[in-house]
């Protein structure tokens, strides 16, 4: 095991907030969601007084994490969250933090075993961040069965179990009778990520900018639903408008994407540049996000492209779109693989763009403040306790 870490003797009372020993846990890194916001949770945790460690059951060798603040490192050597289990339980062992967060089911059911199997008094909130239709099978002793009876019988020991959307909660009611899950928004925005806004770009389209863009950004898969977004475009720009798009990430569907950008004859009006490390610079450089996918858990991007105060359009796929947008509030709503809709919708928002001051209103609940006062709010201590 790797470590980078403070080395705090335990101390017998319960600590006030400002003195806490936090762990903040992720089954490996990469530079996708949930990674990216535990860090981010971490860093806002450590900023506001914490003893605050970081702990990956794997990073790559050529990996490089974000800034992670004040908040050390430990690296345990496991790339499954199985296999992160006997590490986890020497970990627990030496270092006794106070307050344990967890992300993903499978991590958070091993997080719940070590701290049974150690009697770890560390007070858990294990946050779920994908449709359990995807953890979980109602069907008898298939393998997602089975987890689900595992995950029955450690559940009880968490202080708090959390989904990052409503939507995921009302998910779990399929699974379990009675569900102690929450909806508690991801930390997505804060400082550091508004100052990642105003990096260089060097995609020449978003160099001395003098033409609409139409962005997305995430992994091309099936689930995405960029096939959507691509022929959505092709009806929005048939009128003759000047615009572009541009579709940021990797995945299997690379070549049938631009086959279809081929077919449609729009190679010089749409590009897929690839996976980058920081999206909001050009998000910030954009006029319109669109979230075209077909399920979701909380889809950070569409938060981030509000914070960076693009107009929004979403298909309206389970989890999420509908709780950021609040109905239609905050952008545009459409249905789920309905092209046609996507593509007036993606004209509408050019010719009108969405008010950044409602953009600003929006982008509120997903905050510091908010985010942290009601993770803590859940684990019993009151606004005192958790003021700086």
């Amino acid at each position: 095991m790797v470590a980078i870490t403070c080395h705090a003797s335990p101390i017998p009372q319960p600590r006030k907030w400002n003195s806490m020993k936090i762990c903040v846990i992720v089954a490996r890194f990469s530079w996708t969601g949930v990674p990216l916001a535990q860090i981010r949770f971490a860093r806002a945790l450590a900023a506001r007084g914490h003893e605050v460690e970081l702990v990956f059951g794997h990073v790559g060798a050529a990996d490089r994490l974000p800034d992670r603040g004040g908040a050390s490192l430990t690296v345990l050597g496991h790339a499954s969250a199985r296999g992160m289990l006997l590490p986890l339980c020497r970990y627990l062992r030496r270092n006794r933090p106070d307050i344990i967060f967890s992300s993903q089911d499978n991590l958070n059911g091993v997080v719940l075993l070590a701290a049974l199997m150690t009697g770890s008094k560390a007070k858990i909130s294990g946050s779920s961040r994908v449709n359990p239709f995807f953890t979980y099978s109602n069907r008898p002793f298939t393998r997602k069965w089975l987890f689900k009876q595992a995950m029955r019988a450690v559940m009880w020991r968490a202080d708090a179990l959390t989904c990052v959307s409503q939507g995921m909660v009302e998910e779990y009611r399929s699974f379990f009778p009675k569900p102690p899950h929450v909806a508690v928004h991801n930390l997505v925005n804060d400082a550091p990520s508004r100052q990642r806004m105003h990096e260089p770009v060097d995609h020449p389209w978003f160099v001395n900018k003098t033409t609409p863009i139409v962005i997305s950004a995430g992994t091309l898969s099936q689930r995405k639903g960029y096939s959507d977004l691509i022929a959505a475009f092709a009806q929005a720009i048939a009128d003759g408008r000047d615009a572009r798009l541009v579709i940021f990430g990797e995945g299997p569907l690379r070549a049938a994407l631009e086959q279809q950008v081929r077919d449609l004859g729009l190679e010089a009006s749409v590009a897929l540049p690839g996976k980058i490390i920081n999206p909001l610079r050009y998000f910030a450089r954009s006029d319109v996000f669109v979230l075209s996918s077909y399920f979701e858990g909380l889809p950070n991007a569409l938060i981030e492209a509000m914070i960076c105060g693009c107009s929004l359009v979403a298909a309206d796929c389970p989890s999420g779109p509908m709780e950021i947008l609040e109905g239609g509030r905050y952008g545009k709503l459409v249905p789920v693989g309905d092209i046609g809709a996507m593509a007036e919708a993606i004209r509408a928002q050019l010719d009108h763009p969405t008010d950044p001051a409602l953009l600003e209103e929006g982008v509120r609940r997903f905050g510091e403040d908010a985010v942290l006062a009601r993770h803590f709010e859940l684990l019993g201590f009151s606004d005192r306790e958790h003021a700086r």
